[in-house]
């Protein structure tokens, strides 16, 4: 946790009781009808987290899609669109064929979504049964993913999958603003499922423990865990993959995610050298002056390109830098055990 955080969360702690009370509040008003839910026509997966900050819900959410397209169904990602600029009731990033809204208007991630999957329409809006109903009704799509739709109760689910970054797990335990909980931990109880995220010879052995912490408070849910394959660079000038080792070195890095930190132990666990490195706050723009300071930095530590991750190069235009640019493709890899009951659930649906 940075020390501006935890800063925050000191003088924030006083508010954590009162503002835990209105999110189970809040709760209780969905799940005793008091306000209302809706029930769609087709299944819908959840996939959010308790947690403020990246979980890695982007990658779970391309695996939950590429998996419902191979089993014949027409799956639609239904998103908030943080960070984008258009407001509308529903607002189509992609049609499945065709991309409509760039990373600026849409939202880095929706973008990043709807680039990755073709034949999977991709849309937001703020209030999500909206662009669900128009996935269902125009695209004729036969299941919806909600995109960080824990928290968002107004929308039933089928299946509610929770995740968990393996390198903040539940941060310090405690709701905002006096820590890093959305809600109190007894939310967890809607949940059907666990995930915990990115896990690495690093984190193996804390992850282990949080397993079996969660199992012991919530022993009728299963906890799975995924890990992330490095599968090659992508080219920002012409988007073709390229082998790591095939990459100028060296490289100055930049991204803006949620905890850049473990950006750069990927690349180090890569053998990818770093001439230096620049963290960007979450969602962050590429405005001109930010593009001659990373160009600047860069060639100050004699780099001989840029790498930054995908979802940064998704708000990246050709010859925005003087140097070439990559990013990290990076690919989920889910343990057996996850794929299985993934699997199984989505046997569920088949009419």
């Amino acid at each position: 946790m940075s020390q501006k955080f935890s800063s925050l969360y000191f003088f924030g702690r006083p508010f954590s009781p009162l503002y835990s009370g209105i999110m189970k509040l809040r709760e209780s008003f969905y799940l005793k009808g008091f306000k209302r839910r809706y029930k769609l026509d087709v299944p819908v997966i959840s996939v959010g987290n308790l947690t403020m900050g990246g979980t890695g819900k982007t990658p779970v959410v391309a695996l939950l899609a590429s998996m419902l397209l191979e089993k014949g169904f027409k799956p639609a990602i239904i998103s908030r669109g943080y960070g984008g600029t258009v407001n509308n009731k529903v607002n189509i990033v992609s049609d499945g064929k065709d991309i409509f809204l760039d990373a600026a208007s849409a939202g880095d991630e929706p973008c990043f979504l709807a680039k990755s999957l073709p034949g999977v329409p991709v849309l937001t809006g703020i209030v999500r049964v909206l662009p669900c109903r128009h996935a269902i009704e125009t695209f004729g799509c036969t299941v919806l993913i909600l995109d960080d739709g824990f928290q968002h109760l107004s929308v039933e689910r089928n299946l509610d999958l929770v995740l968990f970054s393996a390198a903040t797990l539940a941060g310090n335990s405690r709701v905002f603003p006096g820590g890093d909980l959305r809600e109190p931990v007894s939310a967890l109880k809607r949940c059907d499922a666990f995930i915990i995220t990115g896990v690495t010879d690093e984190f193996k052995e804390r992850s282990k423990k949080f397993t079996e912490l969660l199992k012991k408070r919530f022993p009728d849910k299963p906890v799975f865990h995924t890990t992330y394959q490095a599968m090659g660079a992508i080219s920002l000038e012409d988007d073709t993959l390229k082998e790591i080792v095939s990459l100028p070195t060296p490289l100055f890095g930049f991204c803006g995610i949620a905890q850049p930190e473990l950006f750069q132990k990927t690349v180090a666990a890569q053998n990818i050298s770093l001439s230096g490195f620049m963290p960007l706050r979450d969602h962050q723009p590429f405005k001109p002056g930010l593009i001659n300071k990373i160009t600047s930095q860069a060639l100050s530590t004699n780099a001989t390109g840029l790498l930054t991750t995908e979802k940064d190069l998704i708000k990246l235009k050709k010859n925005t830098f003087d140097l070439p640019c990559f990013a990290l493709k990076m690919e989920v890899q889910g343990d057996q055990d996850l794929l299985t009951f993934l699997d199984e659930q989505i046997k569920v649906f088949l009419p």
